[in-house]
C-alpha cells in the first residue's frame, strides 16, 4: 500500500468540515456544492478549498456538466482505505 495515498487521504478526513461533506456526500449517490455550502454553513470559497482538499486527496470525484458540480465518493479509495486499516488490526 502507498503510505503517500493513506497520508494525504487521512488527512483530508481529519478535519471536521471535510470529514462532514465524506458523511454527507456518503448518504447519497451524488452531493453539489451548493447543498455542501448549506450544509456546513461555510462561505462558497471555503467549501471550495476543502472539495479540492478530498478530491485531490482520492476521497470524492469531481464531476462538472456545464455549470453542475456533482461529488461522489470514490469507493475505490474507501475500499483501499479498509483494507489497509484491516491489517493494522
Amino acid at each position: 500500500m502507498d503510505a503517500v495515498m493513506i497520508e494525504k487521504a487521512a488527512n483530508a478526513i481529519a478535519d471536521k468540515h471535510r470529514l462532514s461533506i465524506l458523511l454527507a456526500a456518503s448518504r447519497q449517490p451524488a452531493i453539489q456544492c451548493c447543498d455542501i455550502t448549506e450544509l456546513t454553513g461555510l462561505s462558497q470559497p471555503t467549501v471550495s478549498h476543502h472539495i479540492k482538499i478530498l478530491v485531490d486527496s482520492g476521497i470524492l470525484i469531481y464531476d462538472k456538466t456545464g455549470r453542475n458540480v456533482q461529488l461522489t465518493v470514490n469507493k475505490e479509495m474507501m475500499k483501499y482505505l479498509s483494507s489497509f486499516f484491516s491489517r493494522l488490526s
